[in-house]
């Protein structure tokens, strides 16, 4: 029969309270290796409690690094549109500041052609509107000049010749002793025009006074046209 590991050179039975002191030796020796196991804090874990702080901890590192990443892109995404707007506006001013300029450049063309256009007006007007000496010479002139635009005859030598002899050049001249004087119709003026003849031979665009002398010219040569064909037929009282 073997030996009992608790005698020592004799083989003494384990009576009731030896087993007992045995059992709880084992008892404490399980107990402390437990206690080895148990963190320093006092608490214990387990891998199953471990593992859900696991995945919360990654699952915040997550979260944390996707709202940066978003926050980023929106950030960048403002820039862009900052950009493009900062774009448009300098397209916008640059359109402005084109338009303004080609807006100046239409008015200085504008104001130059109406300049020039003006000045060409003055060169046709000055070159249209003739001027004459205010005497017998300057009068016949002009009668003539606006007997041409009336298509009535008359020659410089014809109107000049038959003045004289009516008149001796004298625009205020009157004949208060012939035929006409004694109607009550004496003639007047450079050509001795008679009222009522005058008034039927009056050429638009001269004065309506009977003793003007361009007047008075160009009704007396419309009426010597009519009776005679041209005062340039008349060599008296006619």
């Amino acid at each position: 029969m073997p030996k009992n590991i608790f005698t020592r050179g004799h083989s003494r039975p384990l009576n009731r309270t030896h087993k007992l002191a045995i059992a709880g030796v084992g008892t404490l020796g399980a107990a402390a290796v437990a206690l080895t196991a148990v963190p320093a804090s006092g608490q214990t874990t387990t891998s199953e409690a471990a593992a859900p702080k696991a995945k919360v901890a990654y699952s915040t590192e997550q979260i944390q690094d996707v709202h940066a990443g978003v926050t980023g892109q929106l950030a960048g995404a403002s820039q862009k549109v900052a950009s493009i707007e900062a774009k448009k506006e300098a397209t916008a001013k640059a359109a402005a500041k084109k338009k303004a300029a080609a807006e100046k450049a239409a008015e200085k063309r504008e104001a130059k052609e109406t300049v020039s256009r003006s000045a060409e007006r003055a060169e046709v007007k000055k070159a249209s509107t003739k001027s004459y000496s205010d005497n017998l010479d300057g009068w016949i002139r002009e009668a003539r000049d606006i007997m041409k635009k009336h298509d009535i005859p008359g020659s410089y030598e014809g109107i000049h010749r038959n003045i004289m002899r009516e008149s001796s050049g004298n625009p205020k001249a009157i004949n208060d002793w012939d035929i006409n004087a004694i109607n009550g119709i004496p003639s007047k003026g450079l050509l001795q025009v008679i009222p009522p003849t005058f008034e039927a031979y009056h050429v638009p665009g001269t004065s309506k006074n009977i003793y003007d002398p361009v007047a008075n010219i160009v009704a007396a040569c419309n009426y010597a046209a009519d009776k005679y064909g041209t005062m340039d037929n008349v060599d008296s009282a006619y």
